[in-house]
């Protein structure tokens, strides 16, 4: 009988543990794809690690940029620079 309590009990717990898993695995998926390797360094914030991106276009040319080329950019310190060096 598709109008018995005890289906539409059944139907209600399947559709909730459903909408639990979609939204679990959505919040997943959505949290790692902002992640960035930068977002692990102390002293880079959201600010630092987005003017560094658009002056170098990627970590991988951050990687092959110098600790001076890296200073030389406004706000970043040499000290800066060799931490972010070392932690990419």
């Amino acid at each position: 009988d598709r109008t018995s309590k005890p289906l539409f009990l059944l139907q209600r717990i399947r559709d909730e543990s459903h909408r639990f898993a979609i939204n679990f695995h959505r919040n997943l998926r959505n949290n790692n794809s902002n992640k960035s390797i930068l977002d692990s360094i102390d002293g880079i914030g959201a600010s630092k690690r987005k003017y560094l991106l658009k002056h170098f276009g990627s970590v991988n040319k951050i990687k092959q940029a110098s600790d001076s080329d890296i200073a030389l950019l406004k706000g970043f310190s040499k000290k800066l620079a060799k931490k972010i060096k070392e932690s990419i």
